[in-house]
């Protein structure tokens, strides 16, 4: 029998990760995969701040949280001038010990001889340019301190390629590869980078497409069933503490069986 969602979120927060004195940065941290990292790491004990760009959905989630140790900010990371000015702001008086890669869209679900151009450009800067411009701008932080923890959430369709949805899949494709060269450069230094690669789950990236994608991605699951936006969190909160402190440039699986490497 498959764990309900109140069962998960009991069994969940019997393993806790300690993240006390840690700040964290998380992209697209008010909805979806975002919001369940953001809720884990500040049990964990964590100062976090999330960047997004709906501004609605970032004030409703602050204020459903009420945490005195969330923040928000309101960031376009595909603007890499942003993205590193307020990076700079940040670090004046605070570490940044993690980043999480999370912002993303999905795009049109359709061939790649049909795919418009406007389109694939715009997935592909949001879902790949911007986790580099995201990298490049808090890992000199991070080496300047000696420490840090970031992880890249790519995809399952990065590993396989989903059919109608290549603009997503080149994407994740690329987040991975990013992820590795990075681990590889920062592996003599107390700084893991670290990919996930999850199955879909029931968040409002479903909205961006058709059903006969969906049945399609859920169809290819051995476990008949989406991701569950905890079981993310659970791995994550794991991979960016100071538990993680010898795994670096890989990728781990949340595909419920489906992947074949």
């Amino acid at each position: 029998m498959f764990l309900s969602l109140i069962s998960f979120k009991k069994l969940s927060f019997m393993n806790k990760f300690n993240l006390s004195g840690r700040t964290a940065i998380i992209t697209g941290g008010a909805q979806g995969f975002g919001l369940a990292m953001t809720e884990r790491f500040l049990s964990s004990g964590a100062k976090v701040i999330i960047w997004d760009i709906d501004k609605n959905v970032v004030e409703k989630s602050v204020a459903k949280l009420n945490n005195p140790n969330l923040s928000s900010s309101i960031i376009d990371v595909t603007n890499f001038e942003q993205v590193s000015n307020e990076i700079e702001k940040i670090t004046q008086s605070n570490k940044i010990d993690i980043f999480v890669n999370n912002a993303g869209i999905a795009g049109k679900n359709t061939t790649v001889w049909d795919y418009p151009i406007e389109e694939w450009k715009k997935v592909l800067e949001l879902d790949l340019n911007a986790v580099f411009y995201c990298c490049k701008a808090i890992t000199p932080h991070m080496v300047k301190n000696n420490y840090g923890r970031i992880v890249n959430i790519a995809s399952i369709a990065g590993k396989e390629g989903n059919p109608n949805a290549s603009a997503y899949s080149t994407a994740k494709a690329g987040v991975i590869g990013l992820t590795k060269s990075l681990g590889k450069e920062l592996a003599n230094k107390n700084i893991a980078v670290n990919a996930v690669t999850p199955a879909a789950a029931k968040t409002r990236i479903f909205d961006q497409m058709t059903k006969e994608h969906i049945d399609y991605m859920l169809s290819k699951i051995p476990r008949n069933r989406f991701i569950l936006v905890e079981e993310l969190a659970s791995l994550v909160t794991w991979l960016v503490s100071e538990e993680n402190s010898y795994t670096t440039g890989a990728v781990f699986d949340l595909s419920g069986g489906r992947a074949t490497y």
